[in-house]
């Protein structure tokens, strides 16, 4: 049998790469829902955090074979674009958690939710990284629209306070509901139920709330990938480390979720690093053409991005925490 066609390059990276990390994918998420998560149950802290470790070992492995069959060069974009887009992804978890509260959807179910939102991500981020990556190759000077997109966006970001997003109010949210049956309450695990319909009697389908609730999560992606995906092609316009790295720290999310939604309180300094991260990354492909460099050194790059976020991270632990009550002493 010809296998010749396996090595044929597809976004400049041979089929049996892409064809590997999609079956390895593939594989991750049937072991997560076909044993881990095989009955729907609550995700304790505990067990997240358990998780979120597996995936993180699993995505920096991942790195670790692109550094060593690809080279260093390429490891260590892949490296900070999965350090991007993970603490990027962070930000997320505050809009998923108003999403389900919202909703009401019983943290039982919230896994599911989040798993078939996982496959939804696979496919439109597909989407957006592959007309990304043509835009970029027929039109070069797109990287610097995506830089200066970048800059702007973390200015924003630092200096307009967002408001905190009234899902009530959301323009979908009121159009499924005018358009479509829609229950009130939850049937369970289903996303989709039939039942008579209380003007006709007729027996119709309705969408319930956790089927909204998916939607919804799907569509805060799309929106957060308006700044993700620029920023990766910023780091690297290599369509495969791209692609791979956002996959990565994406696939840990549902894990991750259950762990920071209870402690999101804790990082309330770390958007102003994320901005911070943003124009760095905007910036040096301005900065790499002022120096006269083909490129802004990866190792770098990902030295700056790691010690902005850490930053952040550690700084927001440190102002967030429980002032310790002196103790009364009795004498």
């Amino acid at each position: 049998m010809d296998f010749s066609f396996l090595f044929v390059e597809w976004l400049g990276t041979p089929l049996w790469m892409w064809s590997s990390f999609f079956v390895l994918v593939i594989a991750i998420l049937s072991f997560d829902l076909g044993i881990l998560h095989k009955q729907n149950k609550e995700i304790g802290v505990r067990e997240s955090v358990k998780l979120s470790a597996l995936y993180i070992t699993l995505g920096l492995a991942f790195g670790g074979w692109v550094w060593w069959y690809l080279g260093s060069e390429p490891g260590l974009a892949y490296l900070t674009g999965f350090v991007v887009e993970k603490t990027l992804a962070l930000d997320n978890v505050f809009v998923i958690a108003l999403i389900f509260s919202f909703f009401a959807v019983p943290r039982i179910y919230q896994h599911r939710v989040l798993f078939w939102g996982i496959l939804g991500v696979i496919v439109l981020r597909a989407i957006m990284i592959g007309v990304g990556a043509t835009l970029v190759a027929e039109f070069a000077w797109v990287l610097y629209i995506f830089a200066a997109f970048l800059i702007a966006t973390g200015i924003k970001m630092l200096v307009v306070k967002e408001a905190e997003p009234d899902v009530s109010k959301n323009v979908l949210v009121r159009f499924m509901r005018n358009r479509f049956n829609v229950t009130e309450e939850h049937h369970g695990e289903r996303f989709f139920v039939k039942k008579a319909h209380p003007a006709t009697g007729k027996t119709t389908w309705f969408i319930t709330p956790l089927f909204m609730a998916l939607v919804m999560v799907e569509v805060a992606d799309v929106i957060f990938a308006v700044d993700s995906v620029p920023a990766i092609f910023a780091i690297t316009t290599d369509p495969f480390i791209v692609y791979t790295s956002n996959i990565f720290a994406i696939l840990g999310l549902r894990a991750l979720y259950f762990a920071l939604a209870a402690m999101i309180h804790r990082f309330r300094y770390l958007k102003p690093a994320l901005a911070i991260v943003l124009v760095f990354i905007g910036s040096k492909i301005f900065l790499a053409d002022l120096l006269g460099l083909e490129k802004f050194p990866a190792a770098l790059s990902l030295g700056i991005t790691f010690a902005i976020i850490a930053s952040g991270v550690v700084w927001s632990l440190i102002k967030t925490r429980d002032p310790q009550q002196p103790s009364e002493q009795t004498l």
